[in-house]
């Protein structure tokens, strides 16, 4: 049997704080706070489901960050 990986912890973070921020400053802010994969998005994109250890996704509308997930 292999050995068990040993994945990084993800940034213990309140997602909400992000909604309402302009894609800029979230982006920064996500990035000091530890997120090593940042993603930003357009309403109704089309994405894949995968679960990518260390990544924040942003919705954003108008330059506004409008809901906000992991992975």
């Amino acid at each position: 049997m292999g050995p068990v990986p040993n994945h990084p912890a993800e940034p213990d973070d309140d997602l909400d704080s992000y909604v309402g921020l302009d894609a800029r400053t979230a982006e920064e802010r996500a990035r000091t706070r530890g997120w090593s994969t940042v993603r930003t998005l357009p309403p109704g994109a089309i994405i894949t489901m995968e679960y990518l250890r260390g990544r924040i996704d942003f919705e954003v509308d108008d330059g506004t960050v409008k809901r906000c997930w992991r992975g």
